[in-house]
């Protein structure tokens, strides 16, 4: 037997009917509210609503959970590869063998990017930022390959694989551009990860040797990113999407979302923050105390989400300790970090706010150590976090009962009032 809330308002009540996800977690279904009663809901910043249904990633924020279509990030970073994530995310299952080297062909397939794109990078000033340059050119890509941008369920492997593998070229030629350096095209006998590193830093006479520890490094960290349920840029790519604008159009909107300091840019704040600690001579600990007093603030700690450990911060920990070892990096700015998270981490202030390391705190350090530089971190996210965007355009895409997103809003502006010719006012 379903189960209903009730809800009492202006001496009426109304049954709303509850919606329970495979975990337990539990929602009220107030669609019809408005037509019924005449109110809405108030919930700035949708903290409280549930946006859509998904069968693609799960959050257990309190407990420190993360699952991809099920299966624990642990087990799938300890495992896995971003390429397989991908597929898994995508289409909602593990590969098979004859299905990932499939889709593994179609991204090397689709590596290179049209000629006349090198035109349209020369258009851009060399300061301009890679984030604003990956949007224009993810729209751009659908003048090239307008068949894909609203793919069928025939073509949805084959739209997936060039956005996923393009995205890593833009972002390499970006890199090139602004720094005046010749386009280094991608070498088919590379896999996904070391072709990206020899296309950004390879030279026409000398070609980029990945070490194991640096591709599986960036693997990993592509792979964290790869999902993170309903935050700003995913939803961003659902509102969009349910307009029926194409799969092109509605991820180019996701990296605007994802541009943002408070979402994709975090991890730059981070090593911002490290980097000032380190040249004005301040300890951790004299700088955690800055924190308390409210002077500074503390970027790399506590999650909207996580109310724990976030649990890719916990391998990327792992991952920045190894990298960094292997490569002989003695980088202060990792010593300043080790240190704010083991005071942080017995700090009461800290614990009682629930205040843990998340996935930025570690994340802007391993990208430093690869050699990419602190304007591409954002953009990195977005290569990863391609997967998830694409997986939730075509959920949302294959789901019949989809609507165009339309939030309504409380009025808080004048009440009517009449227009005054200017040689009347005032």
């Amino acid at each position: 037997m379903p189960r209903t809330a009730k809800l009492d308002i202006d001496d009426k009540t109304y049954d709303l009917p509850t919606v329970e996800g495979t975990e337990g977690e539990r929602a009220l279904d107030i669609s019809k509210l408005r037509a019924s009663s005449g109110y809405i809901t108030l919930d700035p910043a949708y903290g409280n609503t549930g946006a859509c249904e998904s069968a693609i990633t799960f959050i257990d924020g309190d407990n420190g959970i993360l699952r991809y279509r099920g299966y624990p990030i642990e087990q799938l970073a300890a495992q896995s590869r971003f390429v397989e994530v991908a597929w898994l995310l995508i289409f909602g299952k593990l590969p098979s063998k004859t299905e990932i080297e499939r889709f593994s062909n179609r991204l090397g397939a689709n590596s290179y990017l049209h000629e006349s794109f090198k035109h349209h990078f020369q258009g851009f000033p060399s300061d301009a930022p890679p984030m604003a340059i990956l949007s224009a050119m993810i729209n751009t890509l659908a003048c090239f390959q307008p068949e894909f941008a609203n793919p069928d369920a025939d073509a949805i492997e084959e739209a997936a694989a060039r956005l996923i593998s393009k995205v890593r070229t833009i972002a390499a030629y970006t890199y090139r551009m602004s720094n005046g350096l010749p386009f280094v095209y991608a070498d088919p006998r590379r896999k996904y990860v070391s072709n990206f590193l020899h296309m950004m830093f390879s030279m026409p006479y000398a070609d980029l040797e990945v070490t194991p520890e640096a591709e599986e490094a960036l693997n990993l960290f592509l792979l964290l990113h790869a999902d993170h349920e309903q935050n700003c840029s995913t939803s961003t790519v659902r509102m969009v999407g349910s307009s029926k604008a194409n799969l092109f159009a509605s991820v180019a909107a996701g990296v605007c979302a994802l541009w943002g300091p408070l979402h994709g840019g975090a991890n730059v704040e981070v090593l911002e923050m490290l980097a000032k600690i380190h040249a004005g001579g301040t300890t951790a600990e004299q700088y955690l105390q800055q924190v308390k007093d409210k002077k500074v603030l503390l970027y790399g700690f506590g999650h909207r989400v996580y109310k724990n450990f976030d649990p890719r911060a916990k391998i990327l920990k792992a991952s920045a300790d190894k990298l960094l070892a292997k490569l002989g990096v003695k980088d202060p700015l990792l010593d300043i970090a080790r240190s704010l998270e083991a005071l942080a981490l017995k700090d009461s202030y800290f614990v009682e706010r629930k205040l843990y390391p998340n996935v930025d705190f570690y994340s802007g350090l391993i990208l430093k150590a690869l050699g990419i530089p602190v304007n591409m971190f954002t953009v990195m996210f977005a290569i990863g976090r391609m997967p998830g965007w694409i997986a939730h355009w075509k959920e949302q895409h294959d789901d019949q009962s989809t609507r165009i997103a339309r939030p309504r809003q409380i009025y808080t502006g004048p009440t009517q009032r009449d227009y005054v010719p200017i040689e009347k006012r005032s």
